[in-house]
């Protein structure tokens, strides 16, 4: 197999965060030796995240077989989910915003149409569910667990309690159609074809402030691993986390 060098789109700090991290976990299990030291550990890990590297490239590009890659990938994912913030937690620094942006996104899974619970009939293909808050100037704040595809938004909102958290806090907040009916906190655009020209003006200015959230979604997606994502649906979400908290690490 030819092997040829490559690059990821991060910065030293984030592998210095990554490498710290799994340092911390070598003590505390008490691991004694390792193919490869906590940086390349690290770097391996963030080249599969970011790049979306399979096991089997990671494995000839870092020397090394490809249970030990999975072995790597899966503890470095579980050191970063342990570290990401809940939305209670997360709520702390979303309170201090003047509104924030709810948005939902689909994950696209390998799965094939037998598995009816993770098929969207919105996106026509099957994937997972994931909640995004972004402030108003787009930023990435926070990301729920992931649900299945079939998950329609407001249900998904309503079961992660983010719509609760945001009456509690008493945070203004601007979302699509798919969020009719959510309650006070959540502002939508007026539905319909024949609309009033002052609903009309309203849309217009709502969709101004809503779109912003949409970099929130692309930050999410530019972690490249989260546009296919081939892994079990039981380790999506802990993937989600570890990308949440890489985000933060690096900016």
């Amino acid at each position: 197999m030819l092997v040829y060098p490559s690059s990821i789109d991060l910065s030293s700090r984030t592998l210095r965060f990554l490498t710290g991290q799994l340092a911390m976990r070598r003590h505390e299990i008490g691991t004694r030796w390792r193919r490869l030291p906590a940086a390349r550990q690290a770097l391996l890990a963030l080249a599969h995240l970011r790049c979306g590297d399979t096991y089997a490239q990671l494995a000839a590009g870092f020397g090394i077989g490809i249970a030990t890659v999975c072995r790597y990938v899966r503890e470095a994912v579980e050191v970063l989910a342990a570290l990401a913030p809940t939305l209670t937690e997360a709520m702390k620094t979303i309170r201090t915003k003047a509104f924030v942006i709810l948005d939902g996104t689909l994950l696209p899974i390998d799965r094939v149409a037998a598995d009816t619970p993770y098929y969207s009939g919105k996106h026509k293909r099957h994937g997972m569910n994931v909640q995004v808050l972004a402030d108003p100037f787009g930023r990435l704040l926070w990301a729920s667990p992931a649900l299945p595809g079939s998950t329609h938004d407001l249900t998904a909102a309503r079961q992660h309690g983010i719509i609760d958290a945001l009456a509690d806090a008493g945070l203004k907040c601007w979302a699509d159609k798919a969020y009719q009916g959510a309650g006070r906190p959540v502002r939508v655009p007026f539905r319909g074809r024949r609309l009033k020209r002052w609903k009309r003006r309203h849309n217009t200015t709502h969709a101004r402030i809503r779109c912003v959230g949409e970099q929130a979604v692309a930050t999410l997606k530019s972690w490249r691993l989260l546009r296919k994502l081939r892994c079990s649906t039981n380790h999506i979400t802990n993937v989600v986390k570890a990308v949440l908290v890489l985000h933060h690490a690096s900016t």
